[in-house]
């Protein structure tokens, strides 16, 4: 799938996220996982590439069948606060 450089930027942003699940990736841009990380292999430089890759690997927010019933959103509270 070709994606267009905002459509990456916004991937890229949200693989970061930590309450973000790979499933909410692949309904709004069709990418499962190992698409997000070739993306994000790609396009990161190598050390920030493997600081992701160490963050969410076994990262149970970033799969919805593993991740508690009491996280029911995808951001912080005070992530999208104006300021």
């Amino acid at each position: 799938m070709r994606l267009l450089e905002h459509e990456k930027s916004r991937v890229i942003e949200m693989a970061w996220e930590d309450r973000t699940p790979f499933e909410a990736i692949n309904t709004l841009f069709g990418l499962k996982e190992k698409a997000v990380v070739g993306l994000m292999r790609a396009n990161l430089k190598p050390s920030s590439f493997n600081l992701w890759r160490s963050r969410v690997s076994g990262r149970k927010t970033k799969h919805l069948k593993l991740r508690s019933n009491k996280v029911s959103r995808g951001y912080c509270p005070t992530q999208y606060k104006n300021r």
